[in-house]
Formats: structure tokens, sequence, C-alpha cells
């Protein structure tokens, strides 16, 4: 039986975690953007369907490209980080059900119903990135996730060549610098946005 984390772990991943909007000079090694995707691979999606489809901007020329797509503020932000990612969802996701949900034809549910496909897809890469976040802060690394930037920009300078790919969030990655964020925003009582019925 699983056992609460401890107070230092909940910090980490919640309490005392922040959006950081700059980063220390340390890099970011290419074995913790697999750790990272080891990890957030792991959390639920509907189906096991997995759509989100991870673009890790690590050299300059990348990132000046995706910098390029951003609002100008965001653009900083993406240059002076080690690693960008953006996260895209994939709107044929169903294609790989056979053999990522091989207990039904899950492929059969989203034939034909692009509404359906779309908003799946959507809604569980949305999913997908907020496992991104936690598992980087699980890592001991910081994020900084955005969606200040033009998805048609993104989508043309990085996805030209997979046309079902729809680029949703940016963030960066790295390990955060306590200068570059600001007093924590208000975080609301159990009551003011719950009910219990």
């Amino acid at each position: 039986m699983s056992q609460p984390l401890p107070d230092a772990s909940l910090d980490q991943l919640f309490r005392t975690a922040r959006t950081y909007n700059g980063y220390l000079d340390k890099p970011v090694s290419t074995e913790q953007l697999h750790a990272i995707w080891d990890l957030m691979k792991m959390g639920p999606t509907s189906a096991n369907q997995l759509p989100a489809r991870l673009i890790w901007c690590t050299t300059d020329e990348a990132k000046q490209k995706l910098a390029a797509c951003a609002m100008p503020a965001n653009g900083e932000k993406i240059l002076k980080a080690p690693v960008s990612v953006i996260v895209a969802m994939d709107t044929q996701f169903h294609e790989q059900l056979p053999w990522l949900f091989p207990h039904t034809d899950a492929r059969a549910w989203f034939v034909g119903n692009d509404a359906l496909r779309e908003r799946s897809a959507f809604l569980n890469t949305t999913l997908q990135a907020a496992y991104f976040i936690v598992a980087a802060r699980a890592l001991g690394l910081d994020t900084g996730p955005m969606t200040g930037f033009s998805t048609d920009a993104v989508d043309a300078a990085f996805l030209a060549d997979k046309p079902d790919y729809k680029s949703i969030m940016i963030s960066t990655l790295g390990y955060g610098d306590p200068a570059s964020i600001f007093d924590r925003s208000p975080r609301p009582d159990f009551d003011t946005f719950n009910s219990i019925v």
C-alpha cells in the first residue's frame, strides 16, 4: 500500500515549487530529458492515448527559432533557458491505440469522428503537460510553462513535416534562478472553489 510522501517531497512538487522566469547557468543533459519522459509517460491518460509529442529545443538555433514565435517577454525567457520544450498533440493519436491499448479496438472509437479525436487529444496532451511539470520537479529541475506564443508560427517552424501535430504549450526548463520569481499569487482555501455533495 502506498504511503503519503514526506513533507519535503510535497514541498518540492507543489508547495514551494514555482514557475521560473530565469535559470542558473547550469546545463540540462539529454539523459535528464529522457528521465523526464520516462516519468511523465507513466501518468494516466484516457485509454493510454499518450497523445503528447515533445520537441526539445537545446541548441541556440532551435531556441532562437522558437523565441521568434513567442511574445517578446516569453522569447527572452526561451533564449536564456538551458532547454525549452514544445508540447504538441498528435491529432491522429488513435492510430497508435492498437499497441498502446490492446485490450479492445479503441481506435474504432475515433475513426471518422474528428471532433472527438481533437478534444481527446487536447485534453490528454494538457494532462501530460502537467505530468511534465511534476516529473521535472521530481527530478530536481524547474519549469516555466507558457501559452503566450503563436501556435501557427510554432507549427510552421517546427511541425511542418508533421501536419497531424499541433502545439499547445511551451515550457522552459532548467535550474530556476530564485531572483527571477515574484511573490506567489493567491491560492484559495478549500471552501472557495470546492463543494462536497
